[in-house]
């Protein structure tokens, strides 16, 4: 096919944000290309975004049997879009046929294209940011940001990594020289070319499509490999809208389009599963509950497996000399997007003799009214409310929060908030459990992940029975983030042998603008990939390195 877009333009355009990329992860220094406000952007893509509701989305794919989609905004809007539904006998052969041409492309070209389609993102970033809005249920300006310029990073980081990993055998042939004495040497030229494992499936999630989406989409497609885009049923529109333009992208380079495809379901088909064990698929990328993810790992054994799965994030509270710092940081991070974030933290471990802080020596039952009062604060006006909080996600986030207020005392009670502009929208403020952590029967409720604005404040009989529990929740459930706030210099070193030794990331007395949750590409760690919460780390080179392999081909000098 004819090439718009020659690797010469690929180049020039793209070749200085792959090396400011590959500076990033070597440094972990704070980089970004991909503008957060959107004032930097042309148009604010209500429009756009308007526009495609009720419209059937064709990305001329191969293998279209028929069409779907059934997406409720948690905002309360149908959104009315069908996208193309795959027959997989047909669709799967035709992905597989374009890997030719975009393996004798290689890791530079590759990487520049894809770095072109994360341009082109970019560009519509405002019409993404109100789709992922409206699938999610995040508030505009979050789903603007991590599902707009965060999930980007996010994507060329992956990209970095993918083509670091790629170029560290030598792209030009390499001679080979044995010397044998006074026998002339053996000698041999080797080339070793990065081979892709096959087509990837990449499942979605419903909370974060493009954030938990893009970094195994692009880390698959920099490696060679094809990538089939199975998106959550209430959150394809993110994703489907991503592969349009992908595949644009690689049609207007020269590569086959079929290199990225999306895979939409009926409702209740369970498409996932049944692509999990197909034979042609031999990588995938899963964000989700622990039962899939656990499923995977058993069953798709002619793939390798990436997933992020659940885990019960966990902060140890044992002194801080800053005490209103510590119940505001703590507030928000409770409160963003009614606490529907992988990382948000759910056990608060507070010994039951209290703590000392700046404010004087605090009871355990004084932090958790002042954390409870913090929270209060923080959403009690609705409008800053709505803004953080955005809407419960689906109805079992809902069931969950209800049922967990009969788990033990209330320290603050969730809140019904109205959303004006979405009278449908279900906004519904933390709830904070007190719980003993001595009683046996509350060990069920702290053991367990209860994803969604809920937290439990323990009481430990001290600071070191919170780290031996932290380092058994750790060790058994998992954890995607681990808190910490003490003065202790005993104590921060008792904790980060913890998470050092189960494998999880600490933060430590954060009381700024910094939240456990929160996580920034090119410098933190997403997951460890160490601990059962998740077997893989956005982004390291172990999360790039097994998506292909280097082949040799020896031949006589």
């Amino acid at each position: 096919m004819a090439a718009q877009l020659s690797p010469q333009q690929l180049t020039e355009t793209h070749r200085t944000t792959l090396d400011q990329a590959l500076e990033a992860i070597r440094t972990r220094a704070y980089w970004s290309p991909h503008p957060e406000h959107p004032k930097a952007y042309e148009n604010d893509g209500k429009a756009a975004f308007d526009a495609l509701l009720g419209t059937r989305l064709d990305l001329d794919q191969p293998g279209t049997d028929d069409w779907t989609g059934a997406e409720v905004s948690p905002y309360g809007t149908e959104l009315g879009i069908t996208y193309p539904h795959p027959d997989l006998d047909v669709l799967l052969p035709a992905m597989k046929a374009g890997m030719g041409a975009w393996r004798q492309a290689g890791p530079e070209l590759r990487a520049l294209v894809c770095l072109e389609i994360i341009f082109r993102i970019s560009a519509r970033t405002p019409e993404l940011a109100h789709a992922v809005m409206h699938t999610s249920g995040q508030a505009f300006m979050m789903a603007f940001q991590a599902g707009g310029p965060h999930a980007q990073d996010r994507g060329l980081e992956a990209v970095a990594y993918a083509y670091q990993e790629q170029t560290r055998t030598p792209s030009d042939a390499a001679h080979w020289s044995k010397p044998q004495g006074k026998r002339d040497p053996l000698e041999l030229t080797k080339n070793f070319i990065p081979t892709a494992r096959g087509i990837a499936l990449m499942i979605g999630c419903n909370t974060f499509p493009t954030w938990n989406g893009y970094p195994g989409l692009f880390a698959s497609l920099a490696t060679g490999n094809p990538v089939l885009v199975k998106p959550h049923p209430r959150a394809v529109l993110p994703l489907a809208l991503t592969v349009q333009i992908a595949r644009t992208v690689l049609a207007e380079a020269g590569f086959d389009p079929n290199l990225v495809a999306l895979a939409a379901e009926r409702p209740g088909e369970g498409i996932a599963k049944t692509l999990a064990v197909r034979p042609e698929i031999k990588i995938i990328d899963y964000t989700g509950s622990t039962a899939f993810g656990d499923w995977l790992e058993a069953n798709a054994r002619q793939a390798q497996v990436y997933t992020e799965k659940a885990g019960v994030n966990t902060v140890v509270v044992d002194s801080t000399d800053d005490y209103k710092g510590m119940l505001s940081n703590l507030a928000f991070s409770l409160s963003l997007y009614s606490g529907q974030m992988c990382t948000t933290p759910q056990n608060l471990l507070i010994p039951r003799d209290g703590i000392s802080t700046d404010a004087g020596a605090k009871s355990y039952d004084e932090v958790v009214a002042d954390l409870a009062a913090s929270v209060g604060g923080l959403l009690g006006d609705d409008a800053r409310a709505n803004a953080i909080l955005g809407a419960l996600v689906n109805p079992d986030v809902k069931t969950r929060l209800e049922a967990a207020a009969g788990l033990g005392e209330v320290a603050l009670a969730s809140r019904e908030i109205a959303n004006p502009d979405f009278p449908d929208a279900v906004v519904r403020t933390p709830v904070i459990v007190k719980l003993d952590g001595a009683k046996p029967d509350a060990e069920a409720a702290y053991l367990s992940e209860c994803f969604g604005p809920v937290s439990f404040a323990v009481a430990v009989d001290s600071t070191a029975g919170a780290v031996e529990l932290l380092r058994r929740t750790v060790r058994d459930k998992g954890a995607m983030t681990v808190g910490a706030y003490t003065t202790s210099q005993e104590v921060e070193r008792a904790v980060e042998d913890v998470c050092l030794e189960e494998s999880a990331q600490l933060s430590l007395n954060l009381t700024g603008g910094v939240y456990v949750n929160q996580t920034a590409a090119f410098s933190d760690f997403h997951g460890s990939g160490g601990n059962p919460a998740a077997n893989a780390a956005l982004c390291d080179g172990a999360f790039v390195a097994n998506r292909f392999r280097v082949v040799e081909v020896r031949r006589q000098a």
